[in-house]
């Protein structure tokens, strides 16, 4: 129910109390997970309808909603504004921007590693690359760390620019960068 005039929404807890969403607030703060299931119940309903105008998929929208609710208990402390709604609607579109931002990153990623299938017969440099691996280079490069030999295969075997490594092997472009240049050096030491 809500106090005319006031926009503040009012409820009753397990014991019959009537508690203003600001009252919860202060009780989640103190560490109240009873009032945080309050606040919870107030306001998931009309969350998931208004996120779920912007955004077709349920799983991500639950997901947005169960985030909002975590931000709210660990951030209720900090919380200094006259609407609580508006507060977590503002929790819950920035959430929802962050995860359409990584639900894109990761399709992009997929379609790229969709087109770096190999072909289904080997190429030359593929046969080339067969008898290396059974030599001194395959050797130099087992010794390598798994982070540098990851980006080795990445950026020169698999020939994939900084940018796609990066997105592949999930770190910036200048660790890609820097591992690919420590490999090398490592490489032209142990084959010299």
């Amino acid at each position: 129910m809500t106090i005319e005039g006031t926009g503040w929404a009012v409820g009753t807890d397990s014991e019959g109390v009537t508690s203003s969403d600001a009252d919860l607030i202060g009780d989640i703060a103190a560490g109240d997970t009873d009032a945080l299931g309050l606040l919870y119940d107030r306001h998931a309903p009309w969350l998931l309808l208004r996120l779920r105008r912007r955004c077709a998929d349920h799983s991500i929208v639950d997901e947005v909603v169960q985030d909002t609710f975590l931000a709210v208990w660990r951030g209720a402390g900090r919380f200094s504004g006259t609407e609580v709604g508006g507060w977590i609607w503002t929790i819950a579109a920035r959430r929802l921007v962050d995860a359409l931002r990584v639900t894109r990153s990761r399709g992009r990623l997929a379609d790229l590693l969709a087109t770096h299938r190999p072909p289904a017969e080997p190429s030359a440099e593929d046969r080339a690359l067969v008898g290396i691996e059974h030599g001194d280079l395959a050797s130099a490069i087992n010794r390598l760390s798994p982070e540098l030999r990851s980006v080795l295969q990445a950026t020169v075997l698999d020939g994939l620019t900084t940018k796609e490594a990066a997105l592949l092997l999930g770190i910036p472009r200048n660790t890609v960068k820097t591992r690919a240049m420590r490999a090398r050096a490592q490489l032209r030491q142990e084959l010299a």
